[in-house]
C-alpha cells in the first residue's frame, strides 16, 4: 500500500489539498451569516474569528485564553479567505511533490506537521493573537527543499536550491508588502524545515526507515484526531 502511495505523490498532496477544503467549507458554514463577502479578494469568504477559534486557530488568544495548545497541529488546516486557501494549496501543489520525491512520502509529512507546529509556536512566542493557515507547514517543505538543493549540491540540487531561494525571497517579500501576514509563521516554519531536513536526512543520505513511518503515522493519526474533535466542538458550540 505505502509502496502504491510513494509511487503517486499527488495523491497524497491531493488528499492534503481536500482535508483543507472541506475544512474550509465547514468553517464557512458554521459562520453562518458571519462570513464575509465583501468584494476584497483579499477578505471575501472569510469565516469569522470566534468559528476559526473554535475550529483551532494558533496565537496567544486560543493558547492562552483557552489553553487550546492542539491548536500549533489543527491551525495548518485553516483557512482566513478563499484566496488564502487558493495561494497556499496551489503553493503545495509545486512543493509538496518534490519533497515526497526526495525525501519519502513519511518524512514529507513529518516535516509538513512538525515544521507547521513550530512556525506557529515561534509566532506564539512573539505574541501573534491569532493566526491560520498552512503556509507555516509549507514553509517548512520550501526550508526542507532549500538544505536538501545545498546539500546535495550538482546540477540538480543548484537548481533546487536556487528555485526555493526564490521563493523564500518571495515570501519575505510579500511579507513586507501585505498586511497581516504572519511572517514569524513563515520564518519558523523555513528554519524547522532546514533543521529536520538535516536531522531527517534526504533519500540519497539515507533511506526512509521504519522509525521514519512510525513517526509520520502517530502524527497522521494524532492530526487527524484534533481535527476531527476541533470540528465536532466547533459544530456543537455553534448550535
Amino acid at each position: 500500500m505505502m509502496s502504491k502511495i510513494r509511487l503517486h505523490p499527488d495523491r497524497v498532496v491531493k488528499t492534503i489539498i481536500y482535508v483543507n477544503a472541506a475544512l474550509f467549507i465547514a468553517s464557512l458554514v458554521l459562520s453562518g451569516r458571519q462570513v464575509e463577502l465583501s468584494l476584497n479578494p483579499f477578505t471575501a469568504f472569510s469565516p469569522s474569528v470566534n468559528t476559526l477559534i473554535f475550529m483551532g486557530a494558533a496565537g496567544t488568544i486560543p493558547i492562552d485564553h483557552y489553553h487550546e495548545w492542539w491548536s500549533l497541529i489543527a491551525a495548518n488546516w485553516l483557512h482566513g479567505s478563499l484566496v488564502h486557501i487558493i495561494f497556499n494549496m496551489t503553493a503545495l501543489l509545486q512543493i509538496g511533490p518534490l519533497i515526497i520525491r526526495e525525501y519519502g512520502l513519511s518524512r514529507m509529512i513529518t516535516i509538513y506537521t512538525l515544521g507547521g507546529v513550530a512556525g506557529f509556536f515561534l509566532s506564539y512566542l512573539a505574541g501573534v493573537t491569532v493566526t491560520i493557515g498552512a503556509s507555516a507547514a509549507i514553509c517548512a517543505l520550501i526550508g526542507a527543499a532549500l538544505y536538501f538543493g545545498k546539500s546535495r549540491g550538482g546540477l540538480w540540487g543548484q537548481a533546487v536550491y536556487k528555485q526555493t531561494r526564490g521563493w523564500v525571497l518571495g515570501l519575505a517579500l510579500i511579507g513586507l508588502m501585505i498586511p497581516n501576514i504572519n511572517n514569524w509563521g513563515h520564518g519558523g516554519g523555513v528554519v524547522a524545515g532546514i533543521a529536520l531536513g538535516w536531522l531527517l536526512g534526504y533519500n540519497e543520505k539515507r533511506a526512509e526507515n521504519l522509525g521514519h513511518g512510525l513517526l509520520a503515522g502517530i502524527l497522521v493519526v494524532l492530526t487527524l484526531g484534533i481535527l476531527s474533535w476541533s470540528l465536532v466542538s466547533a459544530t456543537l458550540l455553534s448550535l
